[in-house]
């Protein structure tokens, strides 16, 4: 949808040497811990696609369709993963308690993100491979629930499955709203517009859930922030923004490419945003200030969190200015 100035709003710019260099529009919502709006920074009512943050959501039904997943798969399961050795191992072992391998995966073949391993299969000469794939840990899930209930495995990309049918009644379930576009994501699985009022609303739900809840799918939803706090290396890898701030603030997390970011302060308090040009270099900070606004996070903490991700502006090898939130 076309975006005019009046729905957008400045969330992020590049500071260098005191003289702003660029600047990111985008829209953001705040809800509180009890789930009501307390910011919204633009139109939140305009559809987009969620991308990669929309993980939680899918990890979520595939744990509520009955597929055997905790700890670790769990974890993998709503990955954006850097597909190293211990990520690829984790995949391999969704995919042998559904009886399947590599090739039935419906990603398609990718070098790892992480620059060590990626190196290390050049220097081998092997060939970009589907498990290394980085949403490889969302499809070996997606395979394990279709193992589970005998549903076809060779299809289960296919809108009209039963898998993503159910996945689909999940998302509106959350959202609160009705799905009228769906497309076909980067890594072949489909993602479904929805508001940026409605991601927000689903993960808020999500990460304020209770083992103890008398409903199986808020259960399942708080396993699944457990197993993500408890095994941050798997939802991104060592040194990356997801896995850094889920490490450090314990933040239920999850990024999307586009510029999407959704993220939920441990008191409940939950942020979602889309950087309207589609740039990933803003989301943690600006995400991260907004929590700090709302009181959910400490300043100083904060601040350390900030300081060790890739933010800082060169000129030369010194620090000459900063990648930062706009407010």
């Amino acid at each position: 949808m076309p975006s005019s100035p009046a729905d957008v709003v400045e969330l992020a710019v590049v500071e260098r040497g005191g003289f702003i260099e660029s600047r990111h529009l985008g829209r953001a919502v705040v809800l509180s811990p009890d789930g009501s709006v307390i910011d919204a920074l633009g139109d939140t009512a305009a559809p987009f696609l969620p991308r990669s943050s929309m993980k939680p959501l899918q990890a979520l039904a595939c744990l509520s369709a009955g597929a055997p997943l905790a700890g670790e798969s769990l974890a993998l399961a709503m990955a954006s993963h850097a597909g190293t050795e211990r990520h690829v191992a984790g995949v391999r072992e969704i995919l042998g308690a559904a009886g399947l391998g590599e090739n039935d995966l419906g990603c398609p073949p990718s070098y790892p993100g992480d620059t060590a391993s990626r190196d290390e299969l050049v220097r081998e000469h092997l060939e970009p491979s589907r498990i290394c794939m980085t949403c490889s840990g969302k499809h070996a899930a997606m395979l394990l629930a279709c193992s589970t209930n005998g549903w076809d495995p060779a299809t289960y990309l296919d809108p009209a499955h039963p898998l993503q049918t159910h996945i689909r009644e999940v998302i509106e379930r959350l959202t609160g709203e009705r799905i009228t576009t769906t497309v076909v994501d980067g890594c072949g699985a489909p993602v479904h517009a929805m508001t940026l009022a409605g991601l927000a609303r689903a993960v808020h739900r999500i990460g304020t859930s209770s083992e103890r809840s008398p409903f199986a799918l808020h259960r399942s939803a708080a396993a699944l922030v457990r197993a993500v706090r408890e095994n941050a290396w798997a939802i991104d890898g060592p040194g990356r923004p997801d896995t850094v701030v889920i490490e450090r603030l314990g933040v239920f997390a999850k990024s999307g490419a586009e510029g999407i970011m959704v993220m939920v302060a441990p008191d409940g308090t939950t942020v979602a945003l889309k950087v309207l040009d589609g740039s990933g270099r803003v989301g943690t900070a600006v995400a991260l200030r907004l929590l700090e606004r709302a009181g959910a996070l400490p300043s100083n903490d904060v601040a350390l969190t900030l300081r060790s991700l890739p933010l800082a502006v060169y000129g030369g090898t010194k620090v000459v200015g900063s990648i930062r939130a706009a407010f």
